[in-house]
């Protein structure tokens, strides 16, 4: 949908994700569904009403997450669905 929009959660994004980076997704996301870059004056507060809502659905759904083996962001033992074989690792000379 929105290529701007950046994974935030471990292993992608190494670090825990900072408010900045759950705010700045959630305004691309509005951004692109409402095709407004800068919604007018009359449309500024249900735009930025939508914005703080998808945040915090954000922050939620990050913060229920756990990665395997890295902590409590992310229940996702493999991103890959089940149908996606992983290539082997290859032996290094």
């Amino acid at each position: 949908m929105c290529r701007s929009i950046k994974t935030l959660r471990p292993p992608v994004l190494p670090e825990e994700a900072t408010e900045d980076d759950i705010r700045a997704a959630a305004l691309q996301y509005v951004r692109k569904v409402s095709g407004f870059h800068h919604p007018a004056a009359h449309n500024r507060e249900v735009f930025d009403r939508a914005v703080d809502e998808i945040a915090a659905a954000t922050a939620r759904l990050l913060d229920g997450l756990e990665v395997r083996g890295g902590g409590h962001r992310a229940r996702v033992a493999d991103p890959a669905p089940p149908h996606v074989r992983r290539p082997e690792p290859q032996p290094q000379p």
